[in-house]
């Protein structure tokens, strides 16, 4: 099976660095600028799992991943929050909006690929 992720990020450049890791692990990517895009697209798409950046414009990514988590057939997708900011208030505050897990950015290859396998196999 070929599991779809949408891939949240605002910035061009990152956001194509992890599309292009996905894409060599043979995942689908969608991808989505801001939390806004990245609800519709969930709801539109249904991905597999979201990697959701919270610091975004338009609505930032706890608030995406709070209306994500309310739309029926979404609240088990697993959200992997991927942040710069790594202190633990981050974290718990990513987890009470509905994340799964978390990620310091920059994403490494391999902490990405294990963390996937994990809620997707």
């Amino acid at each position: 099976m070929r599991y779809t992720i949408l891939v949240v990020e605002d910035t061009r450049d990152t956001r194509e660095l992890i599309r292009m890791m996905l894409e060599l692990e043979g995942y689908r990517v969608l991808e989505a600028e801001n939390g806004l895009g990245a609800l519709d697209m969930a709801r539109r798409d249904r991905p597999d799992a979201i990697l959701m950046d919270m610091s975004l414009p338009i609505m930032d990514g706890y608030e995406a991943t709070k209306r994500i988590r309310e739309e029926p057939g979404l609240a088990s997708v697993p959200i992997i929050a991927c942040t710069a900011h790594n202190r633990w208030e981050w974290r718990g505050k990513a987890i009470v909006a509905g994340c799964t897990d978390f990620l310091t950015k920059p994403l490494e290859p391999a902490a990405l690929m294990t963390m996937l396998l994990r809620y997707l196999h």
